[in-house]
């Protein structure tokens, strides 16, 4: 299967060929924080996907499918994402006062 651009709301994966950074313990992987209503972007245990975050970079984070993987998130539909590797990009908007990342 073909990597391709994965969006799921305010979260966007990029394919790469290479992933830099320190791999991430955990079990579950979860992409942002839904700080108002506690729902995570996340990959659970069991998906075979890896974390990795790169402090050199400003904390920027890569993943690794090793497998097809689920993203779930209570409040989108639920995205197959194919094996591969994928850089996180913070998508923007532009206000008059700022240029801000997008919250969901």
């Amino acid at each position: 299967m073909e990597q391709q651009i994965v969006r799921q709301g305010d979260v966007l994966l990029v394919p790469t060929d290479e992933i830099t950074g320190k791999e991430q313990p955990d079990k579950k992987v979860v992409l942002a924080l839904g700080e108002v209503t506690g729902h995570h972007h996340r990959f659970e245990e069991g998906f075979g996907v890896k974390l990795f975050l790169d402090g050199a970079t400003g904390g920027a984070q890569s993943i690794w499918a090793k497998k097809t993987a689920e993203l779930v998130h209570e409040e989108h539909a639920t995205i197959a994402v194919p094996p591969g590797k994928y850089r996180q990009a913070f998508q923007v908007e532009y206000t008059p006062a700022e240029i801000r990342r997008v919250a969901d």
